[in-house]
């Protein structure tokens, strides 16, 4: 994907920043030579601990009372899950806050569809189509969280709370639990 915005956010993502009244985050935009695809990637490249990443991670559910019906992105609904890049999300979590039959981690194809952006650059808000936002409330343990900016190049910054209140999100316990 290319990028025509200056700040090398990807333009529907510069453009939801404004939509959002919040053009002051379009000149703190980062960007990297290199591709920040995995959470790691991006937190050695900004030089911040793992768990100050906000991976923006699409699933799809079946068989829930809380999602729209007549999707035909794979067959179920996509919902986005936002976490820490030192978590992992427990798909059977996300599954009982949704009441639904199934979940599983979407395809590349759903996601782009979805999203309109490809995996390692997809932004917590912004999207092409609207989904049910899961934020984990292991986001809220820092000042500042970075999250792509629709590109595997971009990432911003921003206080936990706005980003989850600006994708919409419900706050929830999602990630994996450690023995």
């Amino acid at each position: 994907m290319t990028t025509t915005s200056e700040s090398g956010a990807h333009p529907r993502f510069a453009d939801a920043l404004r939509e959002l009244g919040l053009d002051e985050l379009i000149p703190e935009v980062r960007r990297f030579p290199e591709a920040t695809r995995t959470a790691a990637d991006a937190a050695a490249a900004i030089g911040c601990e793992l768990s100050q990443i906000c991976k923006s991670l699409i699933f799809e559910a079946w068989g829930s009372p809380l999602l729209e019906r007549g999707r035909e992105l794979g067959g179920g609904e996509p919902v986005l899950v936002l976490m820490d890049g030192a978590s992992r999300v427990d798909v059977e979590r996300v599954r009982e806050e949704l009441g639904a039959e199934k979940v599983t981690r979407a395809k590349a194809d759903v996601v782009r569809e979805a999203t309109g952006y490809a995996i390692g650059g997809v932004p917590p808000f912004g999207h092409r189509t609207r989904t049910r936002v899961l934020a984990d409330r292991s986001l809220l343990d820092h000042d500042v969280i970075w999250a792509a900016a629709g590109t595997p190049y971009t990432v911003f910054p921003m206080a936990p709370g706005a980003l989850v209140a600006h994708a919409g999100g419900i706050l929830v316990d999602v990630r994996e639990r450690t023995s």
